[in-house]
């Protein structure tokens, strides 16, 4: 314990256990799913993010191992715990760069928004210097500002590789594209069988797919437009499903964009084609 703490001081993040885990430390190969809840915190004692709060409901953060995820601190301050430990991790701002931009996805995320709503088509680093609003006051002055942040970890499940099944977000990109066919027709039926906050559901997620894929490629390219005219079919379907649950601002706003982007082709279409399942 003492050595692993060490090691972390070197590298510009102090532990401070505040309640000791059961069983033996994991070694947490790769593709080790980890769950756990997360407070971030600036050093004065400011929340910024609770996944316990984040939008009005208490839901875990959840990692697979090796995966590059974009925030890199957090693979490496949760390998050093065991399930049911609670810890705070005070990092360096040489770590926490990123967190704006991740801090921003997962707000969109609790709000049932697309995760890369907001984000250029660039990459982090450029994101992080350029002088575009991420939407919130506090993300806007850590990312002006970038400074060391708080975690407060407390981990839930640590579960080994092939004892669960992958997360959407955790997929390569290939199984992203290869299950968003299916994710559309699982919607389609979900809706034609009046299940209607799970068909959203569906097509959200195939949406949100499609959006990560398109995020790589550069806008107006053929691979770009082709995954764009993916999202289309997706987009309208969602946009049955909010207007069956009265969401009528959201639909007005995708659809006004849809008829944008086709400059009034597909007006017709879109409009008499919204009481079919696409």
């Amino acid at each position: 314990m003492e050595e692993e703490a060490h090691k972390l001081l070197e590298e510009g993040i102090r532990k401070k256990l505040i309640s000791p885990g059961k069983g033996e430390l994991s070694t947490f190969p790769n593709g080790t799913k980890v769950v756990f809840h997360y407070r971030t915190s600036l050093c004065d004692g400011t929340v910024l993010d609770d996944s316990r709060t984040m939008g009005g409901h208490s839901k875990p953060m959840e990692l697979i191992l090796g995966k590059k995820f974009k925030l890199a601190v957090w693979e490496r301050i949760v390998i050093t715990m065991k399930q049911g430990e609670l810890a705070e991790f005070t990092c360096d701002t040489k770590h926490t760069a990123l967190y704006p931009l991740v801090s921003q996805s997962l707000r969109n995320i609790s709000a049932g928004k697309d995760p890369l709503e907001g984000q250029r088509h660039c990459c982090g680093i450029a994101q992080i210097h350029s002088h575009h609003s991420l939407g919130h006051k506090d993300l806007d002055h850590l990312q002006a500002s970038p400074q060391p942040l708080v975690f407060t970890i407390e981990m839930l499940e640590v579960l080994c590789p092939g004892s669960f099944q992958l997360d959407v977000w955790a997929m390569t990109d290939k199984e992203k594209l290869d299950l968003v066919p299916h994710m559309h027709e699982e919607g389609n039926t979900l809706f034609k069988e009046g299940k209607i906050k799970e068909a959203t559901e569906k097509y959200y997620n195939g949406i949100a797919c499609l959006k990560s894929l398109q995020m790589k490629e550069h806008p107006g390219d053929e691979a770009w437009v082709k995954l764009d005219q993916m999202i289309t079919p997706l987009l309208l379907n969602y946009c049955q499903c909010l207007l069956r649950q009265g969401q009528y601002y959201e639909v007005i706003e995708h659809c006004s964009s849809l008829v944008f982007k086709y400059e009034g082709k597909a007006l017709c279409w879109c409009f008499t084609g919204t009481l079919l399942l696409l």
